[in-house]
């Protein structure tokens, strides 16, 4: 019988310590890497790369830039 268990941990003190323990018991195990970054986001950036990939992109000046973030 096999089973998976998921631990949350809380720094990488927590995870190299059970990373060893599951080694030294010849435990398989996986690490996942939450992603920091929110869906909505995510696809809007996407959307921007297809809107910039389809020609709908806008090319401005570099002085043009720097008037934008004053």
């Amino acid at each position: 019988m096999s089973s998976t268990i998921i631990i949350h941990t809380e720094n990488r003190e927590q995870e190299n310590a059970l990373k060893a323990f599951a080694k030294a018991l010849n435990i398989k195990f996986e690490v996942a890497r939450e992603n920091p970054y929110a869906p909505e986001f995510v696809d809007k950036v996407l959307k921007g790369d297809k809107d910039f990939a389809d020609g709908k992109g806008v090319k401005i000046s570099l002085e043009e830039f720097k008037d934008l973030c004053k």
